[in-house]
């Protein structure tokens, strides 16, 4: 077993767990064990508990990101400070010094792709259980909590006639070589599809004019961009059931994005002024957003410290000698 494989075999038993567990309980409500739709049911099983299980960490990516933008206005001042000086000691200095911003701020720039971060090695899973249940469904073999039984049912299952085991770039000559191109390429162009809409979104309606000026999210733009052809080329690669998995996991994110601009969206993005909007007609006060600090109330003053107006005193007529 190689370093790679050593670091995701408890993530594969955690993918073939999660999985069987959705089979057993689709097969006891009734429906065909050996079914493509089956074994397609339980695939999204697995993306609703894993991103369930990761709404914690969206929450702490939200204000990572809005911390983000929040130091952008300190983090180009501190650029223009050390403009120009390449000594060791200025570039130590500019890194403690953002480091600190960061630290005030509460955020980094890691904590943003942090669910990313997390889903990647049960992606890696299911692609190895998948390619797994491939190799072992003449071997007699287990994978996981998948049995020799489950895993040949999963070799043969098939849905509109393409087999969830089979990808694009390894479909042609097999049977049902026609339905797995064609749906290869329909889950595909969902997947990049969805992936990039979800963050057409969020650029275009929740950020701040500041942020979407910053070098960052320069970056981000080419990103929009050029994430959707790595996934869609690495796509040809993919296993069915893994293109099940991606295809629903961005429609997740994309809802769940959706919900978060339009109900706690970023102070000072369009979707902020539209909720402001929204509510101001609907005569609701307006309350504080995910991220955006409380303005400080002034304190109250004691009845001690008030001052008072001093009574002059009053001029006494003097008599007359």
């Amino acid at each position: 077993m190689g370093f790679f494989e050593t670091i995701l075999f408890p993530f594969k038993w955690v993918v073939s767990w999660i999985m069987w567990i959705f089979h057993e309980g689709f097969v006891f409500v009734g429906m065909d064990p050996a079914s493509g739709w089956t074994w397609t049911l339980s695939i999204i099983g697995l993306v609703i508990v894993i991103r369930a299980a990761l709404i914690p960490v969206f929450v702490k990516q939200i204000k990572a990101q809005r911390g983000m933008q929040s130091l952008q206005p300190d983090l180009r001042k501190l650029q223009q400070k050390y403009k120009g000086k390449t000594d060791q000691l200025s570039r130590q200095a500019m890194v403690q010094e953002q480091t600190a911003l960061y630290k005030k701020h509460g955020t980094n720039p890691f904590a943003a792709c942090l669910p990313m971060l997390i889903q990647m090695p049960f992606f890696f899973a299911l692609f190895q259980v998948l390619n797994g249940v491939s190799s072992a469904s003449d071997g007699g073999k287990g994978v996981g909590a998948l049995t020799p039984d489950a895993i040949r049912q999963f070799d043969e299952a098939t849905i509109f006639g393409a087999p969830l085991s089979s990808s694009l770039l390894h479909g042609f000559g097999t049977e049902g070589h026609f339905s797995v191109v064609v749906l290869s390429i329909i889950m595909i162009l969902a997947m990049t599809a969805s992936q990039f809409i979800t963050q057409k979104q969020i650029m275009s309606k929740n950020m701040s004019e500041e942020a979407l000026a910053s070098p960052f999210m320069r970056q981000q733009k080419m990103l929009l961009y050029v994430l959707p052809v790595v996934f869609g080329v690495g796509g040809i690669n993919f296993p069915i059931g893994v293109l099940i998995y991606w295809t629903t996991t961005n429609l997740w994110t994309m809802a769940q994005q959706f919900f978060v601009i339009r109900r706690m969206p970023t102070p000072g993005s369009p979707a902020a002024k539209a909720l402001a909007e929204r509510r101001a007609k609907r005569g609701l006060p307006m309350v504080p957003l995910l991220g955006e600090k409380k303005a400080a109330e002034p304190a109250p003053v004691p009845a001690s410290a008030k001052k008072t107006q001093r009574q002059q005193p009053q001029r006494k007529n003097r008599k007359k000698k």
